[in-house]
């Protein structure tokens, strides 16, 4: 195992958010600091996808694309969801798109959020990874 950190991209082919998502979060992985996660992506049209999704359990279907934090478990031989300190605290750079339980975030598409997933929101969150 190389990662302690498996960071769990939702996506689908021929979303350019997704791909969008996928290209901001690969830049900030490549920067110094970073060594602790990687990146997986899970195509939500596919079975393994669509599993990996289901067991997530948060992430709103309508919000995709979106990205779970999760942390290597030896016991349990797997990677699990990462639990924020503050269940639904207000987030003033992620604001909704910031998952409740789990560190992570999802697409808000309303007129706040307007389906962007930023840079700053990524790395928000990833600075939010226990040590």
């Amino acid at each position: 195992m190389a990662a302690k950190y498996q960071i769990r991209v939702f996506g689908k082919p021929g979303c350019d958010k997704c791909h969008t998502l996928n290209q901001r979060l690969d830049k900030l992985l490549t920067k110094d600091g970073f060594d602790a996660f990687e990146k997986l992506y899970c195509d939500v049209e596919t079975i393994d996808g669509i599993v990996a999704f289901a067991e997530a359990e948060c992430i709103n279907p309508s919000r995709i694309p979106a990205m779970l934090v999760t942390q290597w478990n030896e016991e349990a031989g797997d990677f699990e969801p990462v639990s924020v300190t503050e269940p639904g605290a207000a987030d003033a750079v992620c604001q909704k798109s910031r998952l409740y339980q789990y560190l992570g975030l999802q697409t808000d598409y309303s007129d706040v959020g307007q389906g962007v997933i930023s840079p700053k929101m990524i790395q928000s969150i990833l600075d939010d990874v226990p040590e």
